[in-house]
């Protein structure tokens, strides 16, 4: 069987990095908030040309955490509406109603799965305050015409990378990423953070993420306790070194999977600059995705479906069910993930390209 990801494969690489690493831990004794995590958030910042990075338990909170912070200093009220894709992941959606705030949804461009910039200025109205972006499957979203529309309505926008590691982003806004195992760059374990260049926004982050307080068993806030791991960000510190590396071998696979792939009842994903994209995950369509899918397994090729039910159609948000995103609901219909890892061997493309093309 070709897996989907092999993360087992994937982190074999830094057995004896990891096992260094948490031997250093349990010698020093310190696992939250400690040397490790400083060394990550300074690490992380540097990488993503930031100033600030904050680390958090999950994307989630990275989210929910970061309007929480914006309203908290003014910025933001309870109520107000938050533009986002239709098709995004739940979380996207989840960490806006976690604030307060209010979830407007836009449909994507079929051909690039991202946001529709054209789309996006009908849903502002007087209590649109943000555009949350999601660079979904790992291609940017197209920021210049979304900063435009944000500085026209003077709209903030935060950024949904938690599949985007290592993209170069354009602007300085604030970025929320998840350290899920199956990212770009993942953990052995949960874990999040913010990037921001808003030193503000970081100091009132610091805080909420750790119950609301600067000092201890003082709480200013109604905080949360949600803090990157000592030993996850020591994982993670390992990774981050050859993270450019791996999206280049990302890329590879691919060009591979573009460039060969030729099949009428394939539609491939849309790329026009390989490098705005690091291939978190490599989605194609098909009108047959279901059979498709049951053929690929027979033949021992492992794919996934991201997503099997758009955000407005799930039960834990009922009061949308009746809502139509007919673009949304045809991706959800449609979508299929092919193997796509740092370490799929020649062979294994080899083999998933030649069994698509004969579907």
């Amino acid at each position: 069987m070709i897996s989907f990801l092999d993360l087992k494969k994937i982190n074999q690489h830094y057995e004896t990095a990891f096992q260094e690493k948490l031997k250093s831990v349990l010698e020093n004794g310190w696992y939250i908030l400690g040397n490790e995590i400083k060394a990550f958030e300074g690490n992380f910042a540097e990488y993503t040309n930031s100033k600030y990075c904050i680390g958090v338990g999950n994307g989630l909170d990275a989210i929910t955490l970061s309007l929480l912070a914006y309203i908290e200093n003014g910025n933001l009220q309870k109520g107000d509406e938050v533009i986002v894709p239709a098709n995004t992941y739940i979380a996207s959606i989840l960490g806006i109603l976690h604030a307060g705030l209010v979830p407007v949804l836009v449909e994507p461009d079929l051909e690039t799965f991202n946001i529709d910039p054209n789309l996006i200025e009908e849903k502002i109205t007087s209590k649109t305050k943000v555009i949350l972006i999601v660079h979904l499957y790992g291609q940017l979203a197209d920021m210049d015409a979304i900063i435009e529309i944000g500085l026209k309505h003077n709209l903030l926008i935060v950024e949904d990378c938690a599949q985007a590691h290592g993209l170069e982003f354009k602007g300085s806004h604030t970025r929320t990423f998840s350290f899920y195992p199956g990212k770009n760059l993942g953990a052995l374990g949960d874990g999040g953070a913010v990037v921001t260049n808003d030193e503000k926004l970081v100091a009132t982050l610091r805080k909420i993420r750790n119950y609301g307080s600067e000092k201890k068993y003082h709480n200013e806030s109604i905080g949360f306790n949600s803090r990157l791991d000592e030993l996850q960000a020591a994982f993670l510190n390992c990774k981050l070194k050859n993270l450019n590396e791996d999206n280049e071998k990302r890329r590879f696979v691919a060009n591979r999977y573009l460039s060969e792939i030729k099949n009428d009842k394939i539609i491939l994903p849309k790329c026009t600059d390989i490098k705005s994209h690091v291939f978190h995950l490599f989605v194609i369509r098909s009108k047959e995705r279901d059979r498709l899918q049951d053929y690929l397994a027979k033949n021992n090729i492992e794919t996934l479906i991201h997503y099997p039910v758009p955000p407005h159609k799930q039960k834990a948000l009922s009061d949308w069910n009746n809502l139509s995103f007919p673009i949304s609901e045809q991706i959800h219909d449609e979508v299929l993930s092919l193997p796509m890892s740092p370490v799929l061997t020649d062979d294994e493309i080899d083999k998933v390209v030649k069994l698509v093309n004969m579907y």
